[in-house]
Formats: C-alpha cells, sequence, structure tokens
C-alpha cells in the first residue's frame, strides 16, 4: 500500500535547502569562537572600535595598502610570526602583559599602543538633530588620563607613561611631532609620552623632545639570536580614529607597521583578548586535530552512508498492515490463540469434525449428513477410499498438535478429491 506522500517536492526541497542554510550558519558561529556575537561597539580602544579613541580605521588603512589584517579573538593570535598590534586598555593586567612581550621576543615584532582617552556615549539628552549625527560605536572624549601598567612591566619593558598638558606659555595651536621621516601635528592636548631607561630608543618625539614612541628588544637573547622589536606608542592619536583624519598622522602610522615589517611578510594581527573579547578555541578547528579527528572522521562517514541509502531510497514508504485482523479472521485467531494458551487440544477434535461432516455432504450432494450415510455414499463415489467415520474417529481421539494436525488434513482432503 502506498498512500499519497504527506510533502509535496517542493515542500521537501526547501526543508533540506533551509536545514542546510542553518547548519552552514552554525558552522560559521562555531568557526568563530564562543563570542562572535558579543557588541564591539562599546567605546573601548581596540581594533573593532569605531569610535574617535578606535582604531578600525588602522585597520581599515593597512589593509588599503596591501596588509593582511586578522583581527583575533583567540590566545591563539598571540603567537603570529607577523606583526602584532596589542591595544591594552588602562586596566590591564602588566604581569600578563610583560608575559606575552617576553614570548614575543622570539616570535615576531610587536606594536603596543597605549590608552589615553576616557569616553562615554552620548547623552540621551540631545537635540534630534544632533542624535541624527551620531552613528552607532561613536564616543564623547572625557578627558585624558595616563595608563599606570607600564612602569609596572618587566625589564626590558618597563618605563613611564605621563601626560603634557599646554602650559601658560604655550601659544603654538596644536603640539607638533616627528619621526620615522614624517611630521606633523597632534590633534588635541594633552600629550601623552613615555619617560624610558638607556635601553629604549625614541623613534617619535614632540617639539620637546619628548618620546612620544620609543622601541626596544634590541637587544641579543642568546650567542646569536637577536630578540624581536617591541615598539610603544605613547601617544595614541597618532594612529587611532582620531588621527587618521590627517594625512600626515596616517603616513607615520603606517611607518610604525613598516618599522616593524622588516622582513616583508605584510602579516598584522590586532588582539582583541586583551580588550575582553577573546573566545574559546576555535571548535570548527579543534574538531580536526587529534584525539577529535577520529570521532569528526567516523561521523563524516556515517553522514555519507546516510545520505547514500538515502539516495537509494524510490518511491514513498510502504505502509505496513495493521497488526491485529478484522472480522471473522480476528475471532478465529483470537479462539486459537487462547486454545493454544490453554493447552485443550482435547477440544478441538469433535468440532472440527463436525464441520467436516458438513462440508462432505455439501460435496456429494446429501441433504443429511450423518456419518452412516455418509460412509455409504462415499463407498459409491470413491470406494478406494478410507470411511469418513474412521477419519473422523481418529481425530476425535487425537490429544497431540502433530495427530490431530495430521487427522484433519485427512478429513479436509475428502472434499477436494470428490470435487477435483
Amino acid at each position: 500500500m502506498n498512500p499519497r506522500a504527506p510533502f509535496s517536492r517542493g515542500a521537501v526541497i526547501a526543508l533540506v535547502a533551509g536545514g542546510f542554510a542553518l547548519f552552514l550558519a552554525l558552522l560559521v558561529l562555531i568557526g568563530r569562537g564562543d563570542s562572535p556575537l558579543a557588541d564591539t561597539q562599546n567605546g573601548g580602544a581596540h581594533a573593532a572600535a569605531k569610535g574617535l579613541n578606535g582604531y578600525a580605521g588602522f585597520t581599515r588603512l593597512l589593509a588599503a595598502s596591501d596588509y593582511r589584517i586578522t583581527r583575533s579573538r583567540s590566545p591563539e593570535g598571540l603567537k603570529t610570526r607577523g606583526v602584532l598590534v596589542l591595544t591594552p586598555p588602562a586596566s590591564a593586567d602588566p604581569e600578563m602583559l610583560g608575559d606575552v612581550l617576553e614570548k614575543r621576543r622570539n616570535l615576531g615584532p610587536t606594536l603596543v599602543i597605549l590608552p589615553k582617552w576616557r569616553t562615554s556615549p552620548p547623552p540621551q539628552n540631545l537635540p534630534r538633530e544632533a542624535a541624527a549625527k551620531f552613528q552607532r560605536g561613536w564616543v564623547i572624549l572625557q578627558g585624558a588620563e595616563a595608563a599606570p601598567w607600564p612602569a609596572a612591566l618587566p625589564a626590558p619593558f618597563g618605563f613611564a607613561h605621563k601626560l603634557a598638558q599646554a602650559t601658560a606659555t604655550d601659544r603654538s595651536p596644536a603640539p607638533r611631532w616627528g619621526g620615522l621621516g614624517q611630521a606633523g601635528v597632534l590633534p588635541a592636548r594633552p600629550v601623552g609620552y613615555a619617560e624610558g631607561d638607556g635601553s629604549h630608543e625614541a623613534i617619535i618625539t614632540d617639539a620637546a623632545g619628548r618620546a612620544l614612541a620609543l622601541r626596544t628588544g634590541l637587544e641579543p637573547i642568546g650567542p646569536v639570536a637577536t630578540s624581536q622589536p617591541v615598539i610603544f606608542l605613547a601617544e595614541p592619536d597618532l594612529a587611532n580614529n582620531f588621527a587618521l583624519a590627517d594625512p600626515a598622522r596616517a603616513a607615520v602610522a603606517l611607518a610604525l607597521i613598516a618599522e616593524l615589517d622588516r622582513d616583508g611578510s605584510r602579516d598584522v594581527t590586532f588582539d582583541l583578548t586583551l580588550n575582553g573579547f577573546g573566545g574559546a578555541e576555535n571548535l570548527l578547528t579543534l574538531a580536526f586535530r587529534p584525539p577529535f579527528l577520529a570521532a569528526t572522521l567516523c561521523l563524516i562517514m556515517a553522514l555519507v552512508l546516510v545520505f547514500w541509502r538515502a539516495m537509494l531510497r524510490f518511491g514513498p514508504a510502504t505502509v505496513a498492515a495493521p497488526a491485529h485482523a478484522f472480522g471473522k479472521q480476528q475471532l478465529v485467531e483470537n479462539g486459537a490463540g487462547l486454545i493454544l494458551r490453554a493447552k485443550r487440544w482435547g477440544l478441538l477434535g469433535a468440532p472440527y469434525a463436525r464441520a467436516a461432516e458438513r462440508r462432505l455432504a455439501r460435496a456429494l450432494g446429501l441433504a443429511g449428513h450423518d456419518p452412516a450415510s455418509l460412509d455409504a455414499a462415499l463407498a459409491v463415489r470413491a470406494p478406494q477410499e478410507e470411511p469418513f467415520s474412521t477419519r473422523a474417529a481418529r481425530l476425535e481421539s487425537a490429544t497431540t498438535p502433530t495427530a490431530i494436525l495430521s487427522a484433519a488434513q485427512a478429513l479436509d482432503s475428502l472434499p477436494r478429491k470428490l470435487t477435483s
């Protein structure tokens, strides 16, 4: 029995296509880590932020300059051999950051951009015209403060981060800077600068000679090898979104990366884990690493077998027959089952002999069907056959299932022989 399918072909195709699209979306979310939907527009100073203090513009500038950009949410990103850009917040742990920088000395060059600005979202009571100009992620600069953690970094990385406010005798419209073949003015005061020691080299300075960016990590770490350089940018207004409105500041931001990318790899990784956007290890990649690789391969093979079996199937599924018969057949089966369960075999012989007696009478064309008349008529029609009464008596005296079945078959054979 092949009933009409419950779903049309179009509905089945739509269900399969929709499920496949959802499965692909799940793989994308798994591949991005356990916090892919975290809101990065939180007013922080990091590579995904679009406010004045963020570095989304820096990543776009580098991408437009043929650098390969990665925004890393995993601690694995700290192990890159290319240029690593760190943007720690003011509350960063100096011990953890020092450990990262120490490991980077054997891996690759690092740019550390210090924080400076305190920010806030736009107030709720802004006029409608002013509020309409604010885009998602934009912030208001509320003031500046020096980061405390650089002074607690281990040698040779430690230095003091300070801010230079405008003095009463300073009449210049904006503080000037120069270095790495570039020069210009900063977008705002105060100026963030670093006070290092003899192991640090100032590569960008302001008009007063203060170090806006300094380099460290050039001393040998072994008999042959030289450690990878680390550049601290103490004045973030040379690389953040606030800075990139000026071509000179955009040029010096590119020069900082070029100064670190001496081997020409053009790989730049912006870390987001220090800014609170770290995720677990990529589960999709983890599934293809030992010891999980074996389970993944078994799952893929099982999916292939299921798909192959589904392709071999043709037509709708056949509906099975009902488990219980209806009508007279069910009544007979129920009665037989009761006798089988009770094992009362002696109850079968006499009723079956009477039923066989009626069938034989109809086959012989007799109105009556007593055993004597049946034996007489059978002697005329089939003299070679055993008398009916003898066969009926054998059935009535049988006590085992085998004997009952044999005697019943002997009775049933008489009508068939007479009508054949």
